[in-house]
């Protein structure tokens, strides 16, 4: 018991290491402060998790996330694909293959719905999206269910402003008939920003008003956007036809959160932004949460973390079988003299085997017994005539033809059948 003793007591202190660990990440990924703002795996007032889990209980609604990364739309047609808090950047200058993927996905059905991060500030709309800030958040008590099998967050690099504008590059403002200003919040005494309320434009079955979070309106539209809500004379609120399909752009996210959902919800612009369709998809990638193709993803995926502890637990237990004896030693005076090995009976098996072919093995036993005739008085000379001729006949036969183990039999019948009962002596042949 005292060697197993520092076994047991590191396999104790690694357990309740990895349990403290396990149980970190959880209290993490369960408060959802790892992901992004309007990240949908965020539970907090910031995120849009609440919105993604009301959409998935609705009957006849298939929701899921988009963790691929690759740029590219679901191609079913009646789908709604939510890109939530997105840079006011990003809509500005696009390659040609995603602004061709984009329209390809309006004419065929599909419904784009953009919500941009609030903007407090005029710098954020021509700089990094770092100077984005959220609008302030209230204590509430949002219930959701965690995520646990969300992919890691990889860090996006900074985007660079004054960038080369690529060969490929469109400018999607001027494509698509609209542009982006910005109209200042007013601040309070803590130098907060005040939201402000914005109305309903359109001849739709909307809330009237709306509180908004964000300073980004958009100006210079072309008659193919349709204002819904709008901030004065300067629309916050638009959707586009193209084709079969629609796009909706929202210069604010605020609606879409967590917090909104408890504090100012409304349900109709919520079911109207989704619209008819059967797919919802949550855009997480743009967040920079992308779905990893390694060991780690499909171990998640396929759920095999009990194979991976089975694993675990036989090289522990193989190790622990081979450095620790659960059979007492014998005394030192008991092994001195103790020998290990084969007994002498294998041993010359194994040197017959290495040394003697199988054609000549008959042959070199029958010589060998010939040699040892003078020691035995047991045979009778017609006994041992009968046992030489069987021999010669077995090594008269051809080499394909010969059988062993038949002409050992016919000399040991002819030696035992010849055996005289008295006791006399019998003659040797002549030795040469």
């Amino acid at each position: 018991m005292k060697r197993l003793a520092p076994i047991l007591l590191g396999v104790f202190c690694v357990v309740l290491f990895v349990s403290g660990l396990v149980r970190l990440f959880h209290l993490r990924f369960e408060h959802g402060d790892v992901y992004p703002a309007y990240s949908s795996l965020r539970a907090d007032p910031l995120g849009s998790m609440a919105l993604y889990e009301s959409l998935e209980r609705t009957p006849g609604l298939t929701v899921r996330r988009d963790y691929s990364g690759k740029d590219e739309l679901p191609e079913s047609l009646s789908t709604t694909y939510l890109h939530l808090a997105g840079d006011v950047n990003d809509w500005n200058w696009m390659p040609l293959e995603l602004v061709t993927e984009i329209e390809s996905f309006l004419a065929g059905g599909g419904r784009l719905v953009v919500t941009l991060a609030p903007v407090n500030s005029s710098w954020s709309i021509w700089n990094t999206p770092a100077a984005t800030i959220p609008p302030p958040v209230a204590k509430t008590n949002i219930t959701t269910t965690p995520v646990t099998n969300a992919p890691i967050v990889k860090s996006v690099p900074p985007r660079r402003i004054f960038k080369d504008r690529e060969a490929n590059e469109v400018d999607i403002r001027a494509r698509w008939g609209f542009d982006v200003g910005y109209n200042a919040l007013v601040l309070d005494e803590k130098r907060v920003a005040k939201p402000v309320t914005v109305k309903l434009r359109a001849n739709l079955p909307l809330p009237e008003t709306l509180k908004w979070h964000s300073g980004t309106i958009f100006k210079n539209l072309d008659e193919t956007w349709t204002t819904l809500y709008a901030r004065g004379t300067n629309a916050v609120f638009v959707e586009k036809r193209h084709g079969k399909g629609s796009m909706v752009i929202a210069s604010d996210s605020f609606f879409v959160s967590n917090e909104a959902m408890q504090r100012d919800r409304h349900a109709g612009l919520l079911a109207w932004l989704v619209g008819p369709v059967r797919i919802v998809v949550f855009d997480e990638s743009h967040f920079g949460i992308v779905e990893s193709s390694g060991v780690t993803a499909l171990m998640r995926k396929y759920r095999l973390h009990g194979v991976v502890f089975g694993f675990i637990l036989l090289a522990t237990l193989f190790i622990w079988k081979n450095s620790v004896s659960f059979v007492p030693l014998s005394a030192p005076a008991a092994r001195e003299n103790l020998v290990t090995g084969k007994d002498s009976a294998i041993g010359f098996v194994n040197l017959l085997r290495r040394n003697i072919s199988t054609k000549d093995i008959l042959q070199v036993c029958f010589d060998e017994w010939t040699k040892s005739l003078r020691r035995r008085t047991d045979y009778t000379i017609a006994g041992v005539e009968q046992a030489q001729a069987a021999m010669q006949a077995e090594l008269a036969r051809t080499a394909h033809r010969r059988n062993p183990v038949a002409a050992y039999q016919n000399v040991a019948h002819a030696l035992k059948a010849r055996r005289t009962d008295s006791k006399v002596p019998a003659p040797l042949p002549p030795q040469t």
